[in-house]
């Protein structure tokens, strides 16, 4: 299963004109944030279910902060990462990926791509497609779940 990663993309509707454009062929899309509207608009631009959060950003109560969902039998939680401080380290999304008992933690806030094992859990940020940070490139992100069970996160740069 190949799942399309997106954050921050701060209503920047080019932009995710240009992540559809590269990405190819997805079973969905994940937002992590900022701003939860372009997770609607990706929804009705690819005609496919996207789960959203609310990044600091996003002004709202009407969105939660943090979705888990369940795809292709791994469970995986969506978080915007501010409330985790994110900007100083990922320790904290460990931590609370363990306790949540998840194998995929997807975050945002930083703009800066991170896709990096910390032991049994993937904690994967797809950076910025449109404010990347820290030199980064623009970027999103593509999460494979293989039939075997192995997931694998790739950073595509745009």
């Amino acid at each position: 299963m190949r799942i399309g990663v997106v954050s921050d993309s701060h209503g920047d509707a080019g932009v995710l004109h240009r992540v559809l454009a590269d990405a190819g062929t997805v079973a969905l899309w994940l937002h992590a944030g900022d701003y939860y509207r372009d997770g609607r608009r990706l929804a009705e631009l690819s005609g496919l279910p996207v789960t959203g959060v609310a990044g600091n950003c996003d002004r709202t109560q009407d969105v939660p902060a943090d979705e888990y969902i369940e795809a292709a039998g791994k469970k995986i939680w969506l978080t915007h990462g501010h409330r985790q401080h994110v900007k100083y380290g990922v320790d904290e999304l460990v931590w609370w990926g363990r306790q949540y008992g998840v194998d995929i933690v997807v975050f945002g806030h930083t703009h800066i791509p991170y896709n990096h094992r910390h032991q049994e859990i993937l904690i994967f940020n797809p950076g910025s497609p449109g404010a990347p940070r820290g030199g980064a490139a623009p970027s999103y992100g593509i999460l494979e779940i293989h039939a075997g069970g192995t997931i694998e996160g790739t950073i595509r740069e745009l």
